[in-house]
């Protein structure tokens, strides 16, 4: 697949079922998270695979995280969470790993971080591998950091399922840069 095609169409796919990436595909989607754009070639991130029963222990840690976090429908809450990770057959872990740097601001490495997801998200698509990029609320909860052995310096900036699409893929909507580019001509 072209690059810029990969670009152009790149969709998530929400659907997802065995088989998981093979060996040599989850090498070629890390080898391309490993090009993001690094400025201090820090690389600011890490990432851990979850798969077969790994995936119900991780359910079980995010059920265990959506029962503090309480509130109307908080039994539906806990057994969603306790699901979620059986929605793909391998569950990839984002990481950003901030390390201080006077010259690399904290922001800019988590920013990072998210473009070493978005090249591993098209490395996916260009090999047929469907993905989806989650977060959501139990993303932050500071007992699944814990939990997955995160350090201090860590936080989850997403949970990246990944396996085959279960249906022919969507295309691509269309649609225009036009509304998100316009043109600064300089102070007043």
């Amino acid at each position: 697949m072209e690059a810029l095609q990969a670009l152009l169409e790149r969709v998530s796919v929400s659907r997802l079922v065995d088989p998981a990436p093979t060996d040599e595909q989850r090498r070629l989607m890390f080898e391309a998270a490993l090009r993001a754009p690094d400025h201090g070639q820090l690389r600011p991130w890490r990432f851990l695979t979850v798969e077969g029963d790994a995936r119900l222990a991780l359910g079980d840690l995010l059920a265990e995280a959506a029962a503090v976090t309480g509130g109307e429908g908080r039994e539906a809450a806990i057994e969603k969470a306790r699901k979620g990770p059986l929605r793909a057959p391998l569950v990839v872990v984002a990481v950003a790993s901030v390390t201080p740097r006077p010259k690399v601001p904290a922001s800019e490495q988590v920013l990072t971080a998210g473009c070493a997801v978005h090249a591993l998200l098209l490395a996916a698509y260009a090999q047929g591998v469907g993905a989806m990029w989650r977060t959501g609320e139990l993303s932050f909860a500071p007992s699944v950091a814990a939990g997955l052995g995160l350090a201090a310096n860590e936080q989850i900036i997403g949970f990246i399922y990944l396996g085959t699409p279960a249906q022919e893929v969507r295309p691509a909507p269309g649609a225009s840069a036009d509304a998100f580019v316009s043109t600064w001509t300089g102070r007043g």
